[in-house]
């Protein structure tokens, strides 16, 4: 009876402090995505460099960080699910969670130059992991192919910035800040991204496995929804501060980072076979960009009902996959 209410007592207290992890990650996120989304915009109106451009390349890649180590981990640690799982909830998350509540916040102006070439991208980039996964797997030939199409984008993107083809679709009067400061900033957000969202990750993944959740499910949910929190918490921050170029691009380009560059380069490194993930989770990722883009194309902005209708699409996703666990 004592050794029942000690295991009881141990228990209880493992899942209070999963529950003290997860906050304190949710905390250092938030902070995080502040001060990077303060140096990046300092560091592109020095630099003259459409906040498009940012938001695409640095601030998209740095809060993919966490998705990059988690899914390269569990490849290595034979849970391919959770590895190809994480990658296809986070973008579910990105385009209609991320999209959804920040267009709810402040409806969010995109250029045309984002909805005509870049957008499309991401279009591309869901249509051939889906193609891929049909077959059960992700080869070394597939990696390779996603690779190739990620170096790609990064080409056609600064190409694209020093020809001077991209808007500047902002125009944000801005104090010159130290490009010193400007880089620190980006430095102690990404580590307050990347580390808070690990320390939630922990938490929350403890407390699914207590319950019995799958791989997938795990990847699909709690660890794709804790891993683009710096997504989520950097589109907000940058859409309040009226800059709807970081906060799209943010998205736009941690979708087509995801899948490219993350799965390209894991799968390089080790081939991964597929078991749980279904045709339902790659047609929400599919679905989900694609019903963005069309959006996009309304007056060439994101408004407050369409962000709405994303949220409660992705809702209905989350409510599915909790209920079929």
């Amino acid at each position: 009876m004592i050794l029942f209410a000690f295991v009881l007592a141990y228990s209880y207290l493992c899942t209070m402090l999963s529950i003290v992890f997860i906050i304190l990650g949710a905390v250092l996120v938030l902070w995080g995505a502040d001060r990077l989304t303060d140096g990046a915009t300092a560091l592109a109106h020095r630099m003259n460099v459409p906040q498009i451009v940012i938001g695409l390349t640095v601030v998209a890649m740095g809060t993919s960080m966490p998705e990059f180590f988690v899914s390269l981990m569990s490849a290595i640690k034979g849970t391919s699910d959770m590895a190809v799982g994480n990658i296809i909830g986070s973008n579910v998350f990105n385009t209609l969670m991320i999209v959804g509540v920040t267009a709810i916040v402040a409806p969010m102006t995109i250029s045309k130059s984002t909805v005509r070439k870049d957008i499309p991208f991401a279009v591309a980039a869901a249509v051939a992991l889906t193609v891929m996964c049909l077959d059960g797997k992700i080869s070394r030939l597939d990696a390779g192919l996603l690779f190739i199409g990620f170096l790609l984008f990064m080409y056609y993107t600064l190409r694209m910035a020093k020809a001077g083809r991209l808007e500047q679709q902002e125009v944000v009067k801005l104090e010159d800040m130290n490009p010193w400061k400007a880089v620190g900033l980006i430095v102690l957000g990404l580590v307050c991204l990347v580390g808070g969202s690990h320390v939630f990750v922990d938490g929350a993944t403890t407390v699914a496995r207590s319950l019995g959740v799958s791989d997938a499910v795990i990847g699909l949910t709690i660890v794709a929804c804790g891993t683009s929190l710096p997504e989520l918490a950097t589109s907000v921050v940058a859409a309040k501060k009226g800059r709807s170029a970081i906060a799209i691009g943010n998205v736009i380009g941690s979708n087509v980072f995801n899948v490219l560059m993350i799965l390209g380069a894991t799968g390089l490194v080790l081939p991964m076979q597929l078991h749980g993930i279904t045709t339902v989770d790659l047609s929400v990722m599919m679905g989900g960009i694609i019903l963005l883009w069309l959006f996009c194309y309304t007056k060439f902005k994101v408004a407050r009902w369409e962000g709405v209708v994303l949220t409660l699409i992705f809702i209905g996703y989350m409510t599915w996959l909790v209920v079929n666990s």
